[in-house]
């Protein structure tokens, strides 16, 4: 099944994907509704659906396959990290508490974007895409969650593009934090939602999914990976997501950014220069996935947002004058 939303004029639909045709749910639900009821609710759901009721893909326009009630972004890619890590931090490594646990970050659930919905950027001089698959949370989420439980716990994927400026990220790292504001302005995820049951035949003996990923800049190809190359499976990334905490349905969890061109920052610190150029205003990201679809993007002007002054020199008085 693949899971949607989309604009119609001035309405907004959310429904199934069948064949090359947009049917809304049945009695007006949301896509929030449907995951929460979990997989075998959307399977009830889908044989109830009424065909006569939809309309042909490609006369709405789709948006954002749902509204993230939060958003985890891992870095579960090893090449990733080795390739990136001298273009932010200046020496390429990995570090050995990188191996321990699949780290995550949470990024904005308010500035998530569509398909081809333009990125607009602030102003940086280092624009960057990452390409990454995302796992959905569906039905009762959980604390603790672990294997069978994990696996359970994911609803469907879809693709994710982690717009970054690479510039304001590395300064806001360098403070121990972050990243943050280098990544808040835009988050691509679609085109829909594909469950995870789709996917199963691409689940290697490790229960890892081998799909193919790959991304072109104004239609040059100028990254490929197989998603396989994580290095932990997406359950595991939901049981340390609900370690000690919890997960919801409608909590995206991004894989992180898959290795060899998955972004221009890995590249840019493999070859010790800016090529491929930064991304800049006009440039058009297309990210396709086997086995989900694909994902289109152009850049949009930059926009420069109001000024902060620099910190100021303070006395560290104790008692008010």
């Amino acid at each position: 099944m693949r899971i949607a939303r989309w604009q119609d004029s001035t309405e907004i639909g959310e429904g199934f994907i069948i064949d090359d045709t947009a049917v809304p749910f049945p009695n007006g639900l949301r896509v929030a509704d449907v995951l929460a009821r979990g997989l075998d609710g959307a399977r009830a759901l889908f044989d109830r659906a009424n065909h006569d009721d939809g309309r042909p893909v490609s006369t709405v326009r789709l948006l954002a396959p749902l509204v993230p009630a939060a958003i985890r972004d891992f870095v579960a890619f090893e090449e990733h990290v080795e390739g990136v890590s001298a273009s932010v931090d200046g020496k390429s490594e990995v570090v050995p508490e990188w191996y321990e646990a699949p780290t995550f970050y949470f990024t904005n659930p308010h500035t998530v974007l569509g398909p081809d919905e333009p990125v607009v950027p602030p102003v940086t001089q280092r624009l960057d895409f990452e390409l990454e698959i995302a796992a959905v949370i569906g039905g009762a989420g959980g604390t603790n969650l672990a294997g069978a439980e994990a696996a359970d716990a994911i609803f469907g994927y879809t693709i994710m593009n982690d717009w970054s400026a690479r510039d304001i990220q590395s300064r806001e790292m360098k403070v121990r934090l972050g990243p943050a504001k280098g990544k808040d302005f835009g988050t691509s995820l679609g085109p829909w939602i594909v469950t995870a049951d789709e996917l199963e035949t691409y689940e290697d003996e490790d229960g890892f999914l081998a799909l193919r990923a790959e991304v072109f800049i104004n239609g040059a190809r100028v990254g490929e990976d197989l998603v396989s190359n994580m290095g932990w499976t997406f359950p595991e990334l939901v049981t340390y997501a609900s370690r000690n905490s919890r997960v919801v349905f409608g909590d995206v969890l991004g894989s992180g950014t898959v290795g060899n061109g998955g972004c221009l920052g890995e590249l840019w610190g493999r070859k010790g220069e800016l090529s491929p150029a930064p991304l800049t205003d006009g440039d058009e990201v297309r990210i396709v996935v086997e086995g989900i679809g694909e994902l289109t993007a152009t850049v949009g002007a930059a926009v420069e947002g109001p000024s902060i002054p620099r910190a100021r020199s303070r006395s560290r008085a104790r008692i008010r004058v």
